[in-house]
């Protein structure tokens, strides 16, 4: 059964299926703002941060991006992240000038639409096609050892449980 999540109070259905704490994090290929391919999912030997917003051009992504920015300065180079959604690059690279974003790496799904393999595509209502607001945290191995699936869309997610995640892993 397919997973749901709100949009204002309006339920929205997901596409794919949404990996479970312990299982294999699928591999997913996105454009960074530089229009480069990137590989997120998978064993890369250290702990990836992957984050799904909808649109940096709304308020929630564009705080929700902007603080990530700030608190995972503490990691350095021990963490990749990676925050995806279905904005284009040039919009996407528009968005970390204006902002300053250096502590994450911001890409777009619009090439592949690989995010379905983390159940995290919008599949219908009046944000079909984007991306709903989640993250997962991958560990070295490749396993998916935390995930949020933020139940409605227009709410910022639980940022003080993926820091200390973060910080449990590295």
């Amino acid at each position: 059964m397919a997973e749901t999540v709100t949009l204002k109070g309006n339920p929205v259905t997901l596409v794919g299926t949404i990996p479970n704490v312990g299982d294999p994090a699928p591999e997913a290929v996105v454009v960074t703002k530089d229009l480069e391919e990137k590989r997120i999912g998978g064993a890369k030997g250290k702990v990836q941060l992957i984050i799904t917003v909808p649109s940096l051009d709304t308020p929630v992504c564009e705080t929700e991006t902007k603080k990530f920015n700030e608190l995972l300065a503490q990691f350095g180079d021990k963490v990749d992240v990676t925050v995806v959604s279905m904005d284009l690059p040039f919009a996407e690279k528009r968005f970390c000038e204006s902002f300053n974003i250096q502590n994450v790496t911001v890409a777009s799904d619009y090439r592949y639409r690989d995010m379905e393999k983390y159940g995290v595509l919008i599949g219908d209502g009046a944000v079909k096609g984007l991306l709903a607001r989640a993250i997962f945290i991958v560990d070295p191995e490749g396993k998916v050892a935390y995930k949020q699936l933020v139940p409605e869309i227009a709410q910022e997610p639980n940022y003080d449980e993926v820091i200390e995640k973060l910080k449990s892993m590295v």
